[in-house]
């Protein structure tokens, strides 16, 4: 049996309607991230998802899900006792891929290089509809 140590943030309360899925999982060295969203934990409201009123959808504010889902992973990570350098791999989605390449400058907010490798994927949706952008990561906490 492999020997699995559950990594979550300060506030996390479970997944979303109480799905079966942990946050982080640390197993030896590395650790994994579930796909990771711009919920805040501390309130248990999306970030970056403007009030929607009966006759048009709520504005989307892609700079606050992007700030929100790294500032997420960022205390994951922290909390697992690694940083965000430790991060090897990156896999985004997003439901239009304008919020992957005019947000490149926030990632470089949380990120130095060498950066991690990454794959981005433009999706039709995320599971939560108010939700533009997922990350799922790995890093490497061997020096930890």
């Amino acid at each position: 049996m492999v020997d699995k140590q559950l990594i979550t943030a300060t506030g996390y309360e479970g997944g979303l309607g109480g799905r079966a899925w942990s946050p982080g999982l640390k197993v030896g060295p590395w650790l994994f991230l579930s796909g990771i969203t711009s919920v805040d934990y501390d309130a248990g409201v999306t970030v970056g998802r403007g009030e929607a009123h009966p006759m048009t959808p709520g504005t989307i504010d892609p700079e606050a899900q992007w700030r929100q889902v790294l500032s997420n992973i960022k205390r994951i990570v922290e909390n697992a006792g690694g940083t965000m350098a430790d991060i090897v791999l990156a896999k985004v989605f997003v439901t239009d891929m304008h919020y992957y390449y005019q947000y490149e400058w926030i990632r470089k907010e949380f990120f130095e290089p060498p950066y991690p490798v990454c794959t981005a994927v433009e999706v039709g949706s995320l599971v939560h509809p108010d939700w533009i952008l997922e990350i799922e990561c790995t890093a490497y906490l061997g020096d930890a």
